[in-house]
């Protein structure tokens, strides 16, 4: 227990940190214009200081890793609390590798925020250690899981040098199909961070709805008992034919559909509902405050960052993600399912949007190196690359039930 207890404090640590060098970053490029300044020096030694609390972030949830490996006696990554951690921690592995070859302060700006949502994210998830269950038991966890968060983590660098690309070059004078766009994966974002602050502010505030099934189930005894649900979030959509057995701060609006069956499907597609209504929400107030574009607001930050440096870090990156990520989702993942269920491919949900990850990559190299995609056309690339990732970390794991829904 006092292993666990370590290990928690140590993710904590990482995070705060996190968060403190994402504000330092951002200071070191807004303040380059502070009266009394010379705007290179107050850069760099914002960025040093945002740098090394990266780096001391890291190293704690490293200690994290380490830690809850040896009190759960397995690698801390078998549900989504555990992956997403560290998917994380990837994350902010390869920001430190792209640093150390291109020394660019600009990038850690973009990709620490990513890294404090992406932990943000991964608080919403229950944080127990629990036994692995049987299909977990395999050593192919570790190899299947972690190579599979280290692509993505990679990935996710590269479509932060792509979005970097593409807010410094698209105007933001006048309104275009791009400034439209940008925008648009700027709101996705901002789904993210609003469903995390939502989902943690009505988890303290403990005022869950609970829905009783029509079905019911069998407990630990052998009894049929009655089924239950619960929302942390207020139920906008509530399961087909249940009832209220709990009421929440707010009555449904509707039922959900009829062939949307399991207990949490429907809480899955409330989740979506706020997660979209939050994200827009929160777009809408950044626009009243900023009375700008979001594009517009962070370009100037990019001002004399040299776009083909950003193009090629997004390509390397990508490059380097993207057989990391195959091997470890895609020819991985297939031999432990032929171990585990006795099959190579099942077209589970989880299964099918790796699938799409990979292909959309494999396009994404095609065309960059036999068309000559490069500059806004790869950048555009990364960044719906990116997106389609998320969808298969929030989208398929909050609606779409499967195999991986133990996850």
């Amino acid at each position: 227990m006092m292993l666990i207890q370590v290990s928690d404090w140590l993710l904590d640590l990482a995070f705060v940190l996190y968060v403190l060098s994402s504000i330092t970053f951002v200071i070191s490029l807004t303040g380059r214009n502070w009266a009394g300044r010379d705007p290179m020096q107050h850069e760099q030694r914002y960025s040093r200081v945002a740098y090394w609390m990266a780096v001391i972030g890291f190293l704690a949830q490293g200690g994290y890793i380490v830690t809850r490996w040896i009190a759960g006696g397995h690698s801390p990554t078998s549900n989504m609390f555990e992956f997403m951690a560290f998917l994380d921690f990837c994350i902010i592995l390869a920001y430190l590798i792209i640093y150390r070859i291109y020394r660019m302060n600009v990038i850690g700006a973009f990709v620490l925020p990513l890294g404090v949502i992406m932990l943000g994210y991964a608080y919403v998830f229950p944080n127990e250690v629990t036994p692995l269950i049987p299909a977990l038991q395999s050593y192919w966890l570790q190899i299947h899981v972690t190579t599979a968060a280290l692509g993505e983590g990679i990935l996710t660098v590269g479509f932060a040098a792509g979005l970097m690309y593409l807010i410094r070059t698209i105007p933001q004078d006048i309104v275009t199909k791009g400034t439209r766009w940008l925008e648009f994966v700027l709101v996705v974002v901002l789904m993210l961070v609003g469903f995390i602050g939502m989902d943690m502010t009505f988890s303290r505030l403990n005022q869950s709805t609970m829905f009783q099934m029509p079905q019911k189930v069998m407990d630990n005894s052998g009894q049929l008992v009655n089924q239950t649900v619960e929302y942390v979030l207020p139920a906008i959509v509530a399961p087909a034919n249940s009832t209220i057995s709990m009421p929440g701060p707010m009555s449904p609006w509707f039922e959900a559909p009829a062939w949307m069956v399991g207990k949490d499907s429907a809480r899955k597609l409330n989740t979506m509902f706020w997660s979209i209504f939050s994200g827009v929400v929160l777009y809408g107030i950044l626009r009243l405050l900023l009375r700008k574009r979001l594009g517009a607001v962070m370009q100037p930050s990019l001002k004399g960052i040299d776009p083909e440096l950003l193009d090629e870090i997004s390509y390397r990156a990508i490059s380097i993600g993207y057989p990391v990520f195959t091997l470890g989702a895609l020819i991985f993942a297939m031999i432990w399912a032929e171990e585990a269920w006795g099959r190579f491919w099942g077209w589970d949900p989880k299964e099918v949007w790796a699938l799409i990850v990979f292909l959309f990559y494999s396009a994404y190299l095609h065309l960059r190196l036999s068309r000559g995609w490069v500059g806004t056309k790869s950048a555009w690339m990364s960044v719906i690359g990116f997106v389609i990732i998320l969808i298969t970390l929030v989208v398929v794991n909050l609606v779409i039930a499967g195999l991986h829904s133990y996850a």
